[in-house]
């Protein structure tokens, strides 16, 4: 047990903030941005928007579509603000992904960004801007791009191919009618990857969200298949027995 000589000192020592804004001009000055990874589905192919660079360094390379948190506001809001600015498109749902804070990845100073990523249905989603060549470009064919973006598409196409094993989140870039197929085809264009046929769609089956609709395809260059649904409500009232789909 302390003395009281202990007690006085230790309370002798305790100091308390009284200016905070003083504290705060004592900070390092960091700006802080945000970058969206703005992915898009197309004939069976993933493609990510991007913009040219406007920056002299940078001439001719593409970059993600960002700016600078203005003071404000959050960083959400930052996001959502940069693609209406950009794009024009106000029906995106955005996920912060991470930081990137590299003391180097930015040539006009101490830059730190926030990447945000969606997953969209091009045709779905029209860009009613397109300053600065505005346009979606195929994932594979994406080459040296400026700042650290590359890095950040790379980090976001890793999130994006975690998240599509753990939740159904690409079935909405489906018709509501769908065949298998097309289902196949929709998880090997983003994991970039192919798929076994019959273990796809024993492991699709065995967690029991497809509804049969009892119609087959119609005009196809290929057999016919059955056309299904998603039981989006049934997955609702049973999100846990939605497991990784591990291929």
């Amino acid at each position: 047990m302390k003395n009281n000589s202990d007690i006085v000192a230790m309370e002798e020592q305790t100091y308390l903030i009284r200016d905070p804004k003083k504290l705060v001009n004592t900070y390092p000055k960091v700006s802080i941005t945000v970058d969206c990874v703005i992915f898009g589905f197309e004939e069976n192919e993933l493609k990510v928007l991007l913009i040219r660079s406007d920056l002299v360094e940078f001439k001719d390379k593409w970059t993600l579509l960002g700016d600078i948190m203005k003071q404000n506001e959050d960083l959400d809001d930052a996001a959502d603000r940069v693609l209406l600015e950009r794009t024009g498109m106000t029906d995106v749902f955005l996920e912060q992904v991470r930081a990137f804070s590299n003391p180097a990845r930015h040539p006009g100073g101490r830059v730190i960004t926030v990447a945000y990523a969606s997953l969209l249905d091009i045709g779905h989603h029209q860009l009613k801007i397109t300053d600065n060549e505005l346009h979606w470009h195929p994932l594979n064919s994406l080459k040296d791009m400026a700042f650290d973006h590359r890095q950040i598409v790379d980090a976001c196409y890793k999130w994006l191919q975690k998240m599509i094993q753990e939740h159904p989140l690409g079935l909405n870039l489906l018709p509501d009618k769908f065949s298998l197929r097309e289902l196949q085809n929709l998880y090997e264009a983003i994991l970039g990857i192919k798929l076994d046929r019959r273990n796809f769609r024993k492991k699709f089956f065995s967690m029991d969200f497809l509804i049969d609709t009892g119609e087959m395809e119609e005009n196809v260059p290929h057999r016919p298949g059955k056309l299904y649904k998603f039981n989006f409500k049934k997955y609702e009232r049973n999100k846990k027995q939605w497991f990784t789909i591990d291929f």
